[in-house]
């Protein structure tokens, strides 16, 4: 009786289903529309700038409204740049893998678009020699013949609901969703190559400066070592620069293990070994690009790659409940075949050999223990969930954008002020060099001022090279022009 119970509901579930299908001009899904999502203002917390403070002669303007720029590493105008970034996105394996991927799923939606909108059509031809057993006492015991079989069958089933219809949406979708992945591959390779080669060159001038630094520490424990031999000088002033001079050396070999790790990283970028590291631009030759596009938020929608990957896994998950759906509802398929058989090629060859049929079925869900029902609501939880997660994605790229441009502004006044600390220190050290050639002060002095020009020098490198690669990262963070998209028809 429970199980009577069990197919009388599922049955009334399914006749509901059926009637609020009606009433709903016979949608089995929903239409996949992305949720509206808020327009701020501005991104950040506070209203964006027209521009950021000016450092190293350059203040960056934000034009709001403006459009992502394609090859956006340009900018930086350097040819070893442009160089090494066109070399990544032509050589590199990952970004490779990931298209022949993308190019296999086009072929596998053809694939299924193609046998499951046309009939399908087979040929065969069978040869078999056979022994049965005989009728006993009307015959010999076994009997043994020839069967020569050769036919065509067709096979199609009517999408009378849409299964099919929502089936290849869904994968067409998911393609999709791949497609954009590739696109948020390719601007993730230029960004990684840009940035991988800003710090690369930011650590060159830093491992200079660190080894002049250590030059002038070496120097001064000497002088203080003689001094102290001399008896001008306590020991423990001997002690304190030769602890200062071997604290430079041991922040000087971290300085080129990572300089070597960055220029390992761009070679394997760009699609080479890590020893065939290629030619780096230098700090000096990257000019920072003033112009920097910012687009509103209400456009990111459709510029960012990762929100249109999300919204394809809407619109796939939307036609899955279409399909789960369907699933409950008759299923009409035909089939037919002809061909030519016998005992014997002449009799199979001959018109008493002449086979043929045709034939339909109809198929309607009664029972099945509450699965198709489970299946489908199933489908709309994840539905439900792709919805919640293209706002999370919508969100995050809001986040992305708000942070990178707060980034770029508190830079530009790192820059500016390390800069100002740069120029000062050089102009102390400059007067002192003088006074120290004429005899005015001692060698000690001098070396102490060029030490804080160059501490000095470090900040104001480690500056710049964040600046560079925080525009960077801005540009990447804009997306996409949607005439840039690798989607299919």
């Amino acid at each position: 009786m429970s199980v009577l119970r069990t197919m009388h509901k599922y049955r009334v579930s399914a006749t509901t289903l059926a009637a609020t299908l009606a009433l709903t001009a016979c949608s089995l899904g929903p239409n996949g529309e992305p949720p509206a999502m808020p327009s701020p203002a501005h991104y950040g917390q506070t209203p964006l700038l027209e521009h950021t403070a000016t450092a190293d002669g350059v203040a960056q303007r934000f034009e709001v409204g403006g459009q992502p720029v394609p090859d956006w590493w340009r900018l930086y105008r350097s040819g070893k740049l442009d160089a090494l970034v066109d070399e990544g996105l032509k050589n590199s394996p990952t970004l490779a893998a990931t298209e022949k991927t993308l190019a296999g799923a086009h072929e596998q939606l053809r694939a299924q678009i193609g046998s499951s909108l046309l009939p399908t059509i087979d040929a065969g031809a069978q040869a078999t020699h056979e022994r049965a057993l005989g009728i006993p006492n009307a015959g010999p015991p076994t009997v043994r013949y020839n069967v020569f079989l050769g036919q065509i069958q067709a096979h199609y089933t009517f999408d009378l609901f849409g299964a099919v219809r929502y089936a290849n949406a869904a994968v067409n979708a998911r393609v999709d969703v791949q497609a954009f992945e590739v696109d948020a591959a390719r601007r993730a390779l230029a960004a990684n190559i840009v940035t991988t080669s800003i710090t690369a060159a930011a650590l060159d001038e830093q491992v200079e400066a660190t080894r002049r630094l250590i030059a002038l520490a070496q120097q001064t424990a000497r002088d203080d070592a003689r001094r102290y031999a001399l008896g001008a000088a306590p020991h423990v002033q001997v002690l304190t620069s030769q602890q200062n001079a071997s604290a430079l050396e041991a922040s000087l070999a971290p300085l080129i293990a990572q300089r070597q790790a960055a220029r390992h990283a761009l070679a394997v970028l760009i699609g080479r070994t890590p020893d065939a590291v290629p030619d780096l631009p230098a700090l000096a030759d990257l000019a920072l690009p003033e112009h920097v596009p910012v687009v509103v938020p209400s456009t990111l929608l459709h510029t960012r790659p990762d929100i249109a990957a999300a919204e394809a896994a809407l619109k796939a998950s939307a036609a899955d409940v279409g399909v789960a759906t369907a699933q409950l509802f008759p299923s009409l398929s035909l089939t037919a075949s002809m061909g030519q058989g016998g005992f014997s090629w002449p009799a199979a060859l001959s018109g008493a050999g002449a086979l043929w049929s045709i034939g339909g079925s109809l198929t309607q869900p009664l029972f099945h223990g509450g699965a198709l029902l489970a299946q489908r609501r199933a489908a709309i939880d994840f539905y439900e969930a792709s919805v919640e997660q293209y706002k999370a994605t919508v969100l995050s790229a809001f986040q992305n954008v708000a942070d990178t441009l707060a980034a770029l502004e508190h830079d530009a006044q790192a820059a500016s002020a390390t800069e100002m600390q740069t120029q000062a220190a050089r102009q102390a050290f400059d007067e002192t060099a003088a006074r120290g050639r004429l005899g005015a002060l001692p060698p000690s002095s001098v070396r102490t001022s060029e030490t804080q020009y160059w501490n000095a020098r470090l900040g104001a490198i480690r500056s710049t090279g964040q600046r560079l690669s925080d525009t960077a990262l801005l540009f990447q963070a804009m997306g996409e022009l949607p005439g840039e998209s690798h989607t299919h028809d």
